[in-house]
């Protein structure tokens, strides 16, 4: 068990590495995490589970090991959290997209996939992301199935409202479903088992090995995209790149900003920037391809492509960011403390 938790806390303390040198592995042997994107059968309301969906589950049933009755306590007293969450996700994302292809001049193809990725809810990753360094989880849950429960009215509507009347029909009930099963089940079972066992010290270790399964399925999820959307990271050109890494990254600097003008906490900013910068990027693609309008402009499904593997790696180092100031002000901490001592 001591070796396991030895090499969970070394997954952990090197996410970004082990994620990009997956993604940078799977980009030239794509076939080696194909299998991540394998079908496995279909609920009730023909939502597709790949193991993908089933590996999403573990990770947000490791999340929801490390909640507690307080943490849901706090979430419930300050509602107002999640309102700023919702409206920070739906109206920075979107925005940011509409003015930056003005800014730089996309094509209107490009335009529309960079607006749908704007328009729709943060995605099931940014959870992993606010876990792995020292977020609120159980906020960025709750940010992740509001925006995601908004989104068959929000997205829609955003998009129409940015796209020039571009109409995009999206299914919500079936939405609604996969974010139960695929996010609150798995974490509700982890909360449960925490309630009635948290103060079992067998079951104290066995949370500690949490970090590590976290990163190896996100590493698994980021190797699945990779697989099936990698050869249009590269291949699609500089201005979609440019187009995706600074709207991404106006998402984080704002989402934060917009904590901070609130009054959150350092754990609050840190999950409504991760929220608001990592958009579900895999629904965008989804949109683009399956939206008949949107078939007529392929470009509109590369840059929700390129999209989905870039906020998969951006929120990587971003949380590696976050989990080195922490390290950086422990220490400094520890420093003190034996400085006064002394």
């Amino acid at each position: 068990m001591k070796q396991l938790q030895k090499f969970s806390r070394f997954l952990s303390n090197y996410t970004a590495w082990v994620v990009i040198a997956i993604a940078a592995v799977t980009y030239f042997v794509p076939q080696l995490m194909g299998w991540v994107n394998t079908s496995l059968f279909s609920d009730f309301v023909q939502n597709k589970f790949t193991t993908q969906s089933l590996i999403i589950g573990i990770i947000m049933f490791s999340m929801g090991l490390t909640l507690t009755s307080h943490d849901f306590k706090i979430l419930a007293e300050r509602p107002f959290d999640i309102c700023i969450g919702a409206a920070a996700q739906y109206l920075i994302m979107p925005f940011s997209a509409f003015f930056l292809s003005k800014l730089l001049h996309l094509p209107n193809a490009l335009a529309l996939g960079l607006i749908l990725v704007g328009c729709c809810p943060g995605g099931v990753s940014s959870n992993v992301m606010s876990y792995l360094c020292g977020g609120d989880v159980a906020f960025s849950v709750g940010m992740t199935t509001a925006s995601t429960i908004l989104s068959p009215v929000m997205t829609p509507l955003m998009v129409s409202l940015l796209a020039g009347g571009a109409v995009v029909n999206i299914k919500g009930f079936p939405m609604f479903v996969s974010i139960i099963e695929t996010v609150l089940l798995p974490v509700a079972v982890g909360f449960f088992l925490n309630y009635k066992l948290g103060e079992n010290e067998t079951f104290k270790e066995f949370q500690k090995l949490m970090p590590g399964v976290a990163v190896i399925g996100l590493a698994c999820v980021v190797g699945g995209v990779m697989s099936s959307q990698g050869d249009k990271f590269f291949t699609s050109g500089i201005v979609v790149f440019a187009a995706v890494f600074l709207h991404n990254f106006v998402g984080y600097c704002l989402g934060y900003l917009a904590g901070i003008l609130t009054g959150m906490s350092t754990p609050k900013r840190r999950t409504i920037s991760i929220e608001v910068g990592m958009q579900n990027a895999g629904l965008a693609t989804n949109l683009a391809t399956s939206t008949a309008q949107f078939a007529a402009l392929p470009q509109s499904a590369i840059i929700a492509a390129v999209s989905c593997v870039w906020h998969s790696i951006s929120g990587t180092l971003i949380a590696a960011f976050f989990a080195h100031l922490d390290k950086k002000k422990a220490k400094q901490a520890v420093k003190e403390t034996a400085k006064a001592n002394s």
